[in-house]
């Protein structure tokens, strides 16, 4: 009798073990859809009156960045937009004031050439033009995840170059131009567009500056989350996961079965508005935080099979049936 009480010990402590780590995490998830909820049901926060009469976005002109200066605008704020072709920052400009009738700014700036002479010339215009200006809200939106699917070895150098430019130099000296106005007034929010990529998996093979980059955006926000606080300024890392827009690839946007996951940008959008100020690194959309908890429950190294596999073909379908793995 001893015996098997004895013998038995183990296959009880490892059964309420695992009840234990399954009730924590059905916990953790329950608590994660209320707060969704919550959220939802809540009346959208006032961001002009508690972060000022304008917002600034980059790379304002399609997807994301069009649709949340969109929506921003439709929530009563003026609108700073960043891009690089004059052309299109006059059609977005010209849709907001049109549906919206607030006031608007246009700042030609191609953020590849951040620490350049020409872009040093294009951050001095950038002060200027929000000088004296209320900005409350920044939208670090602008970023390229091109060159795709490819070997670190195999791109040139350039490309390279120019992603972390526009992922990570430019989101900081943007946003290093923008917070002494914020501190001063003593509010202010500042969104950087980050990736599930970097948060819900633990690699992205073959899109490894992508994905490092993106890192850096969520520890910069988080770090910054921290420092300003104090001083009245939220700081947040949006982490998306697949919203169709051109940044990404038609590789994934015309597989049907990927269909699912996706989200509009406007939709996304609509959900980013709602999560400003809440908290410091968040996936807006609940579609989004259903695919990151089931995401959490696979090992590391089932993620790195898949994903490095499924890389594998998207990379062969680009050229043409040549073996991916090469």
């Amino acid at each position: 009798m001893l015996l098997r009480m004895t013998g038995s010990a183990p296959e009880w402590f490892v059964f309420l073990l695992l009840a234990l780590v399954g009730g924590i995490h059905a916990a953790a998830f329950s608590l994660r859809l209320l707060a969704y909820l919550a959220l939802c049901l809540r009346r959208p926060r006032d961001l002009r009156r508690r972060y000022g009469s304008w917002a600034m976005v980059t790379g304002p002109t399609v997807g994301i960045g069009r649709s949340m200066a969109l929506e921003l605008a439709r929530r009563g704020l003026n609108i700073v937009l960043v891009g690089r072709d004059p052309g299109k920052l006059r059609d977005i400009s010209d849709a907001i004031a049109e549906t919206h009738g607030v006031q608007t700014k246009t700042v030609v700036f191609d953020l590849s050439l951040v620490s350049t002479a020409q872009g040093d010339e294009a951050m001095r215009r950038l002060r200027s033009a929000i000088e004296g200006l209320d900005i409350g809200v920044l939208v670090n939106n602008a970023g390229t995840a091109r060159p795709f699917t490819v070997y670190l070895h195999e791109a040139d150098a350039e490309a390279w170059v120019r992603m972390v430019r526009v992922n990570l130099w430019a989101l900081t000296e943007v946003t290093a131009a923008v917070l002494p106005g914020m501190v001063e007034r003593g509010r202010g929010a500042v969104v950087n567009m980050g990736s599930a990529s970097s948060e819900a998996i633990p690699s992205f093979p073959l899109n490894t500056i992508y994905v490092a980059t993106k890192r850096y955006v969520a520890k910069f926000s988080r770090s910054l989350y921290v420092e300003y606080r104090s001083k009245g300024i939220d700081v947040q890392c949006q982490a998306p996961l697949f919203v169709a827009t051109k940044t990404v690839p038609s590789l994934l946007k015309d597989k049907w079965y990927l269909w699912p996951l996706f989200s509009t940008a406007d939709a996304y959008a609509r959900a980013a508005v709602r999560w400003i100020g809440y908290s410091p690194i968040c996936t807006p959309t609940f579609g989004h935080q259903l695919q990151w908890c089931f995401l959490a429950v696979l090992p590391e190294a089932a993620h790195d099979w898949f994903l490095l596999h499924f890389v594998w073909r998207l990379r062969a379908e680009s050229r043409g049936g040549v073996d991916g793995r090469r």
